[in-house]
C-alpha cells in the first residue's frame, strides 16, 4: 500500500504563495497572490476563515509564521512594511506595527532554555493581576474599531501577552534588515551589519546564535550570492532570566497603548456629528440676519424680557424646532455620558496600570549590576512616566469639561425649550415653568462664555461660534483648543505659575491647556516608544558575526515559476543544539540536496558534517539499484521533525508524464558511520558550490517511506512533524493534496470506519464548520472547540 493517508484535495481560486502549519492544530494557513490570508482545516482542506485585503494593512504577502502556541498568526506585507499578528479564532488584526522595511522571512521560536530562575518566574503569578483592577472590556456597540476587546469577557487582552514563556519573532528583510520582536510584540534587537535579502532564519533555542541565509547583489548586472551567516547572541543567553522580564514587562506595556487607543477611537466614535448643529446654525443665523445685534444679545433679551426678535424666533421655531430641540438635548446627554464613562473606566483604568508597569520597570533599571547591560535606561523610563502623568492630567481635564458641559446645556436647553413652547402658544407645564433666580444666572453666565461671536474661528472650522467644548479634545490634529479651559482665578494654577523650583519639579507632571487629548497621547506613546527602543539598539550592537559561509551563485532571473519557498532553509535542532541548513546548488540541476550541520556554539569551527545527498532508483526495481545514478531531482524539501526531511522529487530521465513523489528522508541515513566518512575540509576563501567535488555524497535509497502523487504536477510542500501532516501544491499554485504522513493509505474500509466515528465525535459542530465556509465570518465559536477535539482525534472530517 503506499505510504501517507491523503485526506483532503482542493482546488483553489487563486495562486497560492504561501503555506505554514498551525503548530498546535489542524489548521493551515495560506496567503493567495491577492493578498488574502486563509485558514484551512485539515478535514478535507475546509475553509476556516479568511481575511481580504484592505488599504490599511498592505495587499501583498510576503511572509507568514504562528505563534509557537498556535493561537496568533503573523503575516508580513511588502506594500505597506507592516506586520499583523491575527487571531486564530476570527479574521481580525489584533495588533500591527510598521517595519523599516520589507519582510522576506520570518520565523516565531520559542526558548526552551530552563533555569531555577526562570522557573520560578514561569510559575510565579503576576502581581499585576493581583494589584491592578481587570481592564473592562469595551462596549460591543463601538466593536468596529475596538477588535481585541469586544468579548463580554474582559481577558481578550492575555491573547496577546500569551504564555509567559519566552518566544521571539525574528523578521529577516531586504537590505541586512532583521529585528527580533520578543513575544511577537515588543522589539528587543535590532541586528545590524549581515548584507543582503533574507532568505532564511533560524533562532537557537537557548538564544547564543541566529543564523542567516541572505541573497547579496552587489550590482544589478552581476549574479546575486547566497550566503550563510552565523551571529554570537550570547548577550540575550547569559541574561535570559532579565531579558524575559523586561521583555514581558515592554509586552505590558505595548499591550496598554494599544487598549488606550482603542478607548480613545471608542470615544471618537461616541462623540456624535449631531452636535455640532447649534455652531453651525448660529454661524448661519449670523450670516442671514440684518441687525447690527449679537447672538449673545438676541438671547439676552430673550432670558431678561421673554420676548425674541422676529429673526432670532425663525432660527428656533423653523430651523430648531421644539422637537429638534429635544433630540438634540437627549444626543448631547448620551454623547457626553458614554464618553464620560469610557474616559473613567477605560482611559483612567488603562493608563493607571501603564503607571505601575513603568515604575516597576523604573525598579528594574536601578538594577544596574543586572539591566544596564541590556541598554535599560532609568532616565528615559523616568520621562515616559511623566508622559503618562500629563495624559492622566488631560483626561481629567476633559472629564470636568463633560461635566461642566452637561450642566450648561440641561440648564439651557431647559430655559430654550419653556421659551419656545411660550412662542408657539402651547401649553407650558407649571413644573417646567419655574425657574429661580440662580437658573437665570446659571443660564447668563452660560451665554456670556459661549454665545460670543469670534470671527478669528471662521478661518479654523468654518464657524464663529465653539458652543460645543468636548469635539476639540478628541480631534486629532496638533492644532490648539479652540476654546481651552479658563484658569483664570484657579488659586493652584497661579501658586504654580508664580513658583519657579515648583513649575520645574519633576515631582509635577506638566500640563498642556492649550492641547488636546489625542495631541498629549501622541506625545506620550512617542516617548515611550524611544524608551523601549534603547534596549534593542544595545543588544543588536552585541550581536556579531561569528561565521561567514558564501554558498553559492543564485539564478540572475526569477525563475518563471514563483518560488514558493526558496531554499536554503533552516531548521534548529533543540535537543541537541545544532543547526541544519537544507539547501540545492542551482548550476547542479537540482539533482542533490545539500545538509550543511552546525553547531549553535559558535566557538565551534568547522562545518560540522557537510553532506550531498543523492536520489537513487526505488521506483523501477528493473534497473539496478546498486548504480550511483541520481535518478531523482529534488524541487523542494522542508524539515519534517529534528531527524526527517519531507521532499518533492521528480524524475530526471527526459520522457514525458515523468512522475512526481512525495518522500521522508531518515537523516539517520544520511548521517552514519561519521567515523569513517570522508571530512571535507571547508576552504573559506572560495564559495562552496566551487568545493562541490571535494562534498561527501551519500545516495539514498528509499523503502517505504515514499508516495507516487498522480496526475499532479506537484512543486511544493508546507510540512508539520508535531500534527502530523503535510500539504502539496502543484507548480500551478492552486491545487493542493493534504496527507497525514504517519499512517499507511489501507484502502476505502477503514476511511470509512473513521468517517463515522468522526461524525459521533462532532455532531452538530460538523454542521456549523460546513456553514462556515459560506460565511466566513460566522466561525469563531466553533471553530476553535473543532481544533480541539481534531487533535484528540487525528482522523479525516471528509464529508
Amino acid at each position: 500500500m503506499p505510504a501517507f493517508r491523503q485526506v483532503g484535495e482542493k482546488q483553489l481560486p487563486q495562486e497560492i504563495i504561501f503555506m505554514a502549519w498551525s503548530p498546535k492544530r489542524d489548521l493551515i494557513a495560506l496567503a493567495n497572490k491577492v493578498g488574502e490570508v486563509l485558514l484551512h482545516r485539515l478535514a478535507n482542506f475546509q475553509r476556516v476563515w479568511s481575511l481580504p485585503p484592505n488599504e490599511n494593512t498592505g495587499k501583498e504577502v510576503t511572509a507568514l509564521a504562528w505563534r509557537p502556541d498556535g493561537k496568533i498568526l503573523a503575516f508580513g506585507l511588502a506594500d505597506t512594511k507592516r506586520v499583523i499578528l491575527c487571531d486564530v479564532e476570527k479574521p481580525e488584526s489584533l495588533h500591527s506595527f510598521s517595519v523599516d522595511a520589507p519582510i522576506t522571512y520570518m520565523h516565531w521560536m520559542e526558548v526552551t532554555e530552563e533555569s531555577s530562575v526562570l522557573t520560578s518566574f514561569y510559575n510565579a503569578e503576576d502581581e499585576s493581576n493581583l494589584l491592578l483592577p481587570k481592564l473592562p472590556a469595551l462596549p460591543k456597540n463601538y466593536s468596529t474599531s475596538a477588535k481585541i476587546f469586544s468579548e463580554e469577557k474582559s481577558d481578550e487582552i492575555m491573547k496577546l501577552l500569551g504564555d509567559v514563556r519566552l518566544n521571539a519573532l525574528v523578521l529577516g528583510g531586504s537590505s541586512g534588515f532583521i529585528e527580533v520582536y520578543a513575544y511577537g510584540m515588543y522589539k528587543i534587537a535590532t541586528v545590524i551589519g549581515v548584507a543582503g535579502s533574507c532568505l532564511g532564519l533560524c533562532f537557537s533555542s537557548d538564544l547564543k546564535s541566529l543564523s542567516v541565509i541572505t541573497e547579496v547583489q552587489v550590482s544589478p548586472d552581476s549574479v546575486p550570492e547566497i550566503t550563510y551567516f552565523q551571529l554570537d547572541t550570547s548577550l540575550l543567553s547569559v541574561y535570559l532570566p532579565e531579558v524575559t522580564r523586561m521583555a514581558r514587562k515592554f509586552t505590558h506595556i505595548s499591550t496598554l497603548l494599544q487598549y488606550i487607543k482603542l478607548s480613545l477611537t471608542c470615544m471618537c466614535e461616541a462623540w456624535e456629528e449631531i452636535l455640532m448643529q447649534m455652531d453651525s446654525r448660529l454661524t448661519k443665523f449670523v450670516q442671514e440676519k440684518n441687525t447690527t445685534t449679537s447672538v449673545q444679545d438676541e438671547f439676552m433679551q430673550l432670558l431678561l424680557w421673554g420676548k425674541a426678535s422676529l429673526e432670532l424666533q425663525a432660527l428656533l421655531m423653523n430651523q430648531l424646532t421644539v422637537k429638534g430641540l429635544k433630540k438634540l438635548g437627549q444626543s448631547i446627554e448620551s454623547s457626553y455620558s458614554s464618553i464620560q464613562k469610557l474616559v473613567i473606566s477605560h482611559l483612567q483604568s488603562g493608563s493607571e496600570a501603564l503607571l505601575y508597569h513603568l515604575s516597576e520597570l523604573k525598579g528594574m533599571a536601578s538594577w544596574k549590576q543586572k539591566y544596564e547591560s541590556l541598554g535599560l535606561d532609568a532616565a528615559g523610563i523616568e520621562d515616559a512616566i511623566t508622559a503618562v502623568g500629563s495624559f492622566i492630567l488631560k483626561a481629567n481635564e476633559l472629564l470636568q469639561v463633560i461635566d461642566s458641559s452637561m450642566k450648561n446645556f440641561k440648564a439651557f436647553f431647559r430655559w430654550l425649550y419653556v421659551a419656545m413652547l411660550r412662542m408657539s402658544e402651547d401649553h407650558v407645564l407649571p413644573e417646567l415653568n419655574k425657574m429661580t433666580q440662580k437658573d437665570i444666572t446659571f443660564v447668563a453666565d452660560f451665554l456670556t462664555e459661549h454665545f460670543n461671536e469670534a470671527p478669528e474661528l471662521y478661518n479654523r472650522k468654518g464657524k464663529y461660534f465653539n458652543v460645543e467644548r468636548v469635539g476639540q479634545y478628541l480631534k486629532d490634529e496638533d492644532d490648539d483648543l479652540v476654546s481651552p479651559p479658563n484658569t483664570e482665578g484657579n488659586q493652584w494654577f497661579n501658586f504654580l505659575q508664580n513658583s519657579t523650583h515648583l513649575k520645574e519639579s519633576p515631582l509635577l507632571f506638566p500640563y498642556y491647556p492649550q492641547k488636546s487629548l489625542h495631541f498629549v497621547k501622541r506625545r506620550m506613546e512617542g516617548i515611550i516608544d524611544q524608551c523601549l527602543q534603547k534596549p534593542a539598539d544595545v543588544i543588536g550592537k552585541s550581536v556579531h558575526q561569528a561565521v561567514c559561509m558564501p554558498l553559492y551563485k543564485g539564478s540572475k532571473s526569477e525563475d518563471s515559476t514563483p518560488r514558493l519557498f526558496k531554499l536554503p532553509f533552516m531548521w534548529n535542532d533543540k535537543s541537541s543544539n545544532l543547526h541544519y541548513v537544507l539547501f540545492t546548488m542551482l548550476e547542479s540541476s537540482l539533482s542533490k540536496i545539500y545538509i550543511l550541520r552546525r553547531h549553535t556554539d559558535v566557538s565551534r569551527s568547522a562545518a560540522n558534517g557537510l553532506l550531498a545527498v543523492d536520489f537513487g532508483n526505488f521506483l523501477n526495481n528493473s534497473i539496478n539499484e546498486s548504480s550511483d545514478t541520481s535518478f531523482y531531482s529534488c524541487i523542494d524539501a522542508h524539515f519534517y521533525d529534528d531527524e526527517t526531511i519531507t521532499v518533492v522529487l521528480k524524475e530526471n530521465a527526459e520522457q514525458e508524464g515523468k512522475e512526481r513523489i512525495l518522500a521522508q528522508l531518515p537523516l539517520s541515513s544520511v548521517y552514519v558511520d561519521e567515523d569513517q566518512e570522508r571530512e571535507f575540509s571547508l576552504n573559506s576563501s572560495k564559495r562552496l558550490d566551487e568545493q562541490s567535488d571535494d562534498i561527501p555524497t551519500r545516495t539514498i535509497f528509499l523503502e517505504s517511506q515514499w508516495r507516487v502523487l498522480e496526475n499532479m504536477k506537484a512543486q511544493y510542500v508546507a510540512v508539520n512533524g508535531i500534527r502530523k501532516v503535510s500539504c502539496v501544491l502543484s507548480s500551478n499554485l492552486r491545487h493542493v493534496r493534504v496527507f497525514e504522513m504517519d499512517v499507511e493509505d489501507d484502502g476505502e474500509a477503514e476511511e470509512e470506519e473513521e468517517e463515522e466515528e468522526t461524525t459521533q465525535i462532532v455532531g452538530g459542530e460538523h454542521e456549523e464548520l460546513n456553514l462556515s465556509a459560506v460565511n466566513h465570518s460566522s466561525v469563531c465559536g466553533g471553530s476553535a472547540e473543532l481544533a480541539d477535539e481534531t487533535e484528540e482525534h487525528e482522523s479525516s472530517l471528509d464529508s
